[in-house]
C-alpha cells in the first residue's frame, strides 16, 4: 500500500492532461482536500480549471494508469510530497511555477535543509571535475545540502563531493524515478537514494526527454540559496540554471579559468554580468552569511576538532607526507584529517602529490 491514503487522488490530478501547478492549487484553496476535488461534479470545477479540465477531473482516470505510479509509492523508500503537504520545501514555495507534486527517493527530510546547487559541464576537465567535487565537500561539511542534476561531468563530481561530506546530495531529475539517466550515473543514483535524496516532478515512467532538463534546472536553483557554476560554454545548460537562479533571487557563483579554454567562457560570462567570481569555499560562505546553518549537533557529534592550520602546514614543512602520517601524527583519524586538507588545497596552502602525498606551498 502508498505510504499516504490520498496518493491515489494526487495521481489522478496527475494525470488529467493540461491540469498545471495554477489549476492544482486554485482547486486546493476552494476545496478541503485532493478527495474532495476528485469526487466533485464538473461544475463545481469549472469556474476554477474551465469546462475541459472540469469534465476531465469529473470523469476520473483509468485505475490501470495510475497503478504503476501507486506500485511505485509502495517501497518505504519512495515518498509523494505535495503542496498542501507541510514538508513541502519552503524555498520552492516562493517560485510561481513551483510543481504541485514532487517525486522524492530516499530521506525527504534533506530537502528541509539549506542547500547550494552546483553544476557545470559534462565533457569538464579534470581540474573542473576535482574543483566540483571539492567544494561540494567542504560546502557540505559547512553544512549545504549539495543539489545538481545527475548529469555526468560536474554534476557527478558535485553529488559525489556532497556524499562525502555532512550534508549529503540531491538529485534532482528530468525523468521518473523508477529510472536513472544516464545510465553510467546508476551506481551513483543509488548511493543519493540510501544517503541522501532523488526528486523529481515527473510520474513514474516518464522516459528522459530534451525538454525536461531546462524544466528541472528551475528545481535546482529554485531549491537552492544559490548555484555555482564550475566550468561552462557559452550555450551550457548551466548558464540557464544560473538565468533561473538569478530571476528567482538567488545567488550565483562562478569559478574563474583560463581565457583560453572555451569551458571558462560561459563562467567569465557570468562573472561579468555580476556573479561572484569564488576561489574557495570561503568565498560563497561569506556571502551566504546568516542564511547558514549553526553546526547542528549531528555535525558537532561527528566531527572531531579538525587540525590546528599552523600545526598542519608545520608538520609539512619537513616535506611530503601521506594522509596516514599526517593522522598519526595529529592524532586525527584520516576521515578528520582529509576535510583539513581539503580546505588547505583549495586555500592553495597544500598541493596533493603523485603517489597521494601531501605537499605544502609556501
Amino acid at each position: 500500500m502508498p505510504q499516504r491514503p490520498d496518493a491515489v487522488f494526487w495521481l489522478t490530478l496527475e494525470a488529467v492532461p493540461g491540469l498545471g501547478p495554477d489549476g492544482v492549487r486554485r482547486l486546493l484553496d476552494a476545496f478541503p482536500s485532493v478527495e474532495s476535488i476528485c469526487q466533485a461534479k464538473a461544475a463545481q470545477l469549472s469556474p476554477l480549471v474551465g469546462d475541459k479540465l472540469a469534465r476531465g477531473i469529473a470523469a476520473g482516470v483509468d485505475a490501470d494508469l495510475l497503478q504503476p505510479g501507486l506500485d511505485w509509492l509502495a517501497a518505504a523508500e519512495n515518498h509523494l510530497i505535495t503542496w498542501d503537504d507541510p514538508d513541502y520545501p519552503a524555498q520552492l514555495r516562493e517560485l510561481a511555477d513551483a510543481p504541485a507534486w514532487l517525486y522524492v527517493k530516499g530521506d525527504p527530510d534533506w530537502l528541509a535543509r539549506p542547500m547550494l546547487a552546483i553544476v557545470g559541464s559534462r565533457n569538464a576537465t579534470p581540474q573542473g571535475l576535482r574543483d566540483a567535487q571539492a567544494f561540494a565537500e567542504a560546502l557540505s561539511q559547512a553544512g549545504l545540502t549539495i543539489v545538481s542534476g545527475l548529469a555526468l561531468g560536474v554534476d557527478a563530481a558535485a553529488h559525489e563531493g556532497g556524499l562525502a561530506g555532512l550534508a549529503s546530495s540531491v538529485a534532482v531529475v528530468g525523468t521518473g524515478l523508477d529510472r536513472v539517466y544516464p545510465a553510467r550515473n546508476r551506481e551513483l543514483a543509488h548511493r543519493l537514494a540510501a544517503g541522501g535524496a532523488i526528486v523529481s516532478e515527473f510520474p513514474v515512467g516518464t522516459a528522459p526527454k530534451r525538454g525536461h532538463f531546462p524544466r528541472r534546472n528551475r528545481l535546482i536553483s529554485g531549491l537552492s540559496l544559490g548555484v555555482l557554476v564550475v566550468e561552462a560554454a557559452l550555450q551550457s545548460g548551466s548558464l540557464i540554471t544560473a538565468r533561473l537562479a538569478g530571476e528567482q533571487g538567488r545567488d550565483v557563483f562562478a569559478i574563474p579559468g583560463s581565457i583560453h579554454s572555451s569551458l571558462s567562457k560561459g563562467c567569465h560570462r557570468l562573472i561579468k554580468q555580476g556573479a561572484k567570481l569564488v576561489e574557495s569555499a570561503s568565498d560563497i560562505l561569506e556571502e551566504l552569511g546568516r542564511r547558514l546553518p549553526s553546526a547542528s549537533p549531528a555535525a558537532t557529534s561527528t566531527v572531531a576538532p579538525a587540525a590546528n592550520p599552523d600545526e598542519l602546514l608545520e608538520m609539512l614543512a619537513g616535506g611530503p607526507l601521506s594522509p596516514d602520517q599526517l593522522a598519526d601524527r595529529l592524532g586525527l583519524t584520516v576521515e578528520t584529517l582529509s576535510v583539513r586538507l581539503l580546505a588547505a588545497e583549495m586555500d592553495g596552502q597544500v598541493a596533493r602529490m603523485p603517489g597521494g602525498l601531501y605537499q605544502r606551498l609556501y
